[in-house]
């Protein structure tokens, strides 16, 4: 009885510590998942509070955020600097530098890939819009306003109108002295003075009155358009070539003084009767009846919809042309009213 006795007791512990064993492994195990539970939802938990103190991701450029560089004909810089400056006061985000240089400048570096978005009197040729579309580049131009060539002459000067063909006559050399114009003047040899070899203002003229060789001996490149109006104003003999826009902002202190400065001349057209001499006026720049009248274009080479395509839009919309009526230019994609005033 004793060794049965003795045998069940040895059972009992046995399955006892069988029990003991099983439970611990049990037991580690579930602490293990635990553990694990834990710190995968301490990684869940981090990932989603990060997630939403960043909140939505912003792009780096839209069409009314982002930083730009443009690049305009030195010869609109009053029009642009009031553009770009209205612009980005409406949109806080955006920042868009202007820099201003001569339009053959302007082209080369636009078709060298140095800025996005252009402003020039001057739309691309057919082989630079082939080969910018060889790299897969689609150019974009659209008409943002006409302005108009205006010819000053200094105070003392008493000819203040000019015919067509005395103008054509002193590019083309014919006419190098005032009294070729008008026996009757007192003044020597004329001097032409313009902005610079490389500007839109110079091959304007070039092209229309269709000149192949150099500019005759007396004309004069300088800098910048402001520098055309304060040598003509120092100069009697002087004729200078500027952009209206320079002279036509009423509201606007430093074009109302470079316009006190000179005279503004008045041309006849070119097949009417020369009786009739225009000025650079909206109105006449509009009709075309001011003969020396240009578009103002706005090129992008952009390939998304970032802040140059939305500032072109805004530009060429209601508010932008409202800045381009203001100058003194003529808006070209908005309608405006042309009032005729008759005095009694």
């Amino acid at each position: 009885m004793n060794i049965v006795i003795f045998t069940k007791k040895l059972i009992i512990i046995a399955f006892r510590n069988f029990v003991s064993h099983i439970t611990g492994k049990v037991i580690n195990k579930l602490n293990f998942s635990l553990s694990s539970g834990l710190q995968l939802l301490a990684v869940a938990s981090m990932t989603f509070m990060v997630s939403c103190n960043s909140g939505p991701k912003v792009p780096a450029e839209s069409p009314t955020r982002g930083d730009i560089k443009i690049i305009a004909d030195e010869s609109f810089k009053p029009l642009i600097d009031a553009e770009v400056s209205t612009f980005v006061q409406l949109y806080v985000n955006a920042k868009i530098k202007a820099a201003y240089k001569p339009e053959v400048d302007v082209i080369n570096d636009f078709m060298n890939d140095s800025v996005k978005v252009i402003v020039t009197s001057r739309k691309l040729t057919e082989d630079q819009v082939r080969y910018l579309r060889d790299t897969l580049v689609i150019a974009r131009t659209i008409t943002f306003a006409y302005d108009a060539l205006a010819l000053i002459t200094n105070k003392e000067n008493k000819d203040t109108v000019l015919k067509y063909k005395d103008v054509k006559d002193v590019f083309l050399g014919i006419a190098s002295e005032w009294k070729d114009i008008n026996p009757k003047s007192r003044l020597g040899e004329i001097k032409v003075v313009f902005d610079n070899t490389k500007s839109g203002n110079i091959r304007y003229f070039k092209e229309l009155f269709e000149i192949k060789t150099g500019l005759p001996y007396n004309f004069y490149a300088l800098n910048t358009n402001a520098e055309v109006v304060d040598f003509v104003s120092r100069n009697p003999e002087a004729i200078g070539i500027i952009s209206v826009n320079w002279i036509s902002d009423k509201d606007d202190s430093l074009s109302m003084s470079l316009a006190r400065k000179i005279n503004v001349v008045g041309v006849s057209q070119q097949l009417s009767d020369e009786a009739s001499y225009y000025r650079p006026q909206q109105g006449f720049i509009y009709t075309k009846e001011y003969p020396f009248t240009r578009e103002v274009y706005l090129i992008s080479r952009e390939t998304f919809k970032g802040l140059g395509s939305g500032f072109i839009q805004w530009a060429t919309g209601e508010q932008g042309q409202r800045i381009v009526l203001k100058s003194g230019l003529v808006p070209a994609t908005m309608p405006i009213r042309i009032v005729q005033i008759k005095n009694k």
